[in-house]
């Protein structure tokens, strides 16, 4: 693995006290925290380069533009899209499923279709599909989770038929840390000519991805996940979808021409992006894929797996301890209650000790429901995280329970 000690140096953050204790970040799933080379490079952007993008033809917007669509080739290599043309710059995995829902729900889905998500979905990958049943009367199918917290396969295939227009599912479950066997989901899809809609949020920061071998449809994911800005996301689409999608919205930069008359859009990725876009974030982006790639993800994935391992087996001898979910592919997100200690106090006393954890149902209230709890302490890891700091978090659970 990196030098940890090195990687951590470059994060400022990790070397602060809270209440007089050193910080144990450990919330990693909800948003990581930021490198240097991140935040100088953002800095420097608007202090030297700052210009709104396109069309400029002044020096200083011909410099920001080539920084922004460097950002956007950045990002194609990073997941291995054919083309920039598949890249589309949203605010977040978030808008980018409500983007797809939107369009891809315009202009191909009609009263009565259907589409799958699973039990384990963030509200995200939720509520914009509720939102277009109540516009277009769409249905949501569901695959089931099992106990130890894995999709029930033969019951996805069963949900098939001639109304399913599109399957949109979590790669890694925000909750669980269950990955999810997406090639096998997209080519039982795909045998079915169902399109599939991947939540990267989750899985981009911790593995390698290939759209182009995943052969997926759509992906999305959240900068502010992998150790980039917030308020920056991606939507992956094949070329040929997004060619016959909609624009998302109206307004400047996603236009050809304009009349009162008629609009000509421009062709994706432009299209469904309208508006000034996030010309420093997405320049931030980059800086954090590059980040990335410096350590090398594969590297990144073996150590949040050795983490994720002896956390779950560190945490397992403690009296009472309940794992949330122990599918055996799983990775960087450990969640778990401790006997009757509700999952909000755990949480409270573990902060005042130093430890920065997620509690609550981490909206998947839909699958705390099928679990039959109202939410867990989840610990989540990043390429920052070291074996000493979930020692610190096994010893903070054991202080804590024994108060109860």
């Amino acid at each position: 693995m990196h030098d940890i000690q090195q990687i951590r140096a470059d994060f400022p953050i990790l070397s602060r006290t809270v209440y007089d204790r050193p910080l144990v970040y450990l919330d990693n799933a909800a948003t990581t925290q930021k490198p240097l080379c991140v935040l100088d490079a953002m800095r420097d952007e608007y202090l030297n380069v700052n210009a709104n993008v396109h069309r400029g033809v002044h020096y200083l917007s011909q410099q920001a533009t080539d920084l922004h669509e460097g950002a956007r080739e950045t990002v194609r290599r990073f997941i291995n899209a054919a083309t920039t043309d598949e890249i589309v710059f949203t605010r977040g995995t978030t808008e980018a499923i409500n983007l797809v829902a939107s369009s891809f729900g315009e202009a191909f889905m009609q009263p009565g279709d259907e589409v799958i998500v699973s039990e384990m979905e963030h509200h995200s990958n939720i509520v914009p599909w509720q939102l277009l049943s109540e516009r277009k009367g769409i249905r949501l199918r569901v695959i089931p989770v099992s106990d130890d917290g894995q999709l029930l396969i033969d019951d996805y295939e069963r949900l098939f038929n001639e109304r399913t227009r599109l399957v949109s599912v979590t790669h890694v479950s925000n909750v669980l840390g269950t990955v999810n066997p997406i090639g096998r989901l997209i080519s039982i899809a795909h045998d079915h000519q169902v399109p599939v809609l991947i939540d990267g949020a989750q899985s981009a920061p911790h593995m390698r991805i290939d759209v182009q071998a995943l052969d997926c449809d759509f992906f999305a994911f959240s900068g502010h996940k992998m150790y980039g800005p917030t308020g920056i996301g991606v939507l992956y689409g094949k070329e040929r979808w997004l060619d016959k999608m909609p624009p998302y919205q109206g307004g400047g930069e996603m236009i050809d021409t304009v009349s009162f008359s008629h609009t000509t859009f421009e062709r994706p990725p432009l299209k469904f992006e309208a508006g000034t876009p996030d010309y420093i974030a997405t320049r931030g982006l980059a800086v954090a894929i590059d980040y990335i790639e410096r350590i090398g993800i594969d590297r990144i994935a073996a150590h949040e797996h050795n983490l994720t391992r002896y956390c779950m087996e560190q945490l397992a001898g403690i009296p009472g301890m309940r794992l949330i979910g122990q599918a055996p592919d799983k990775d960087a997100v450990v969640s778990f209650l401790v006997g009757d200690i509700h999952h909000l106090d755990m949480g409270t006393l573990l902060d005042r000790l130093g430890i920065a954890v997620r509690t609550g149902h981490h909206c998947a209230q839909p699958l705390m429901q099928r679990l039959g709890i109202l939410g867990t302490v989840r610990a989540s890891f990043a390429l920052y995280n070291t074996r000493e700091e979930i020692d610190a978090l096994t010893a903070a659970v054991k202080r804590v329970a024994a108060m109860f």
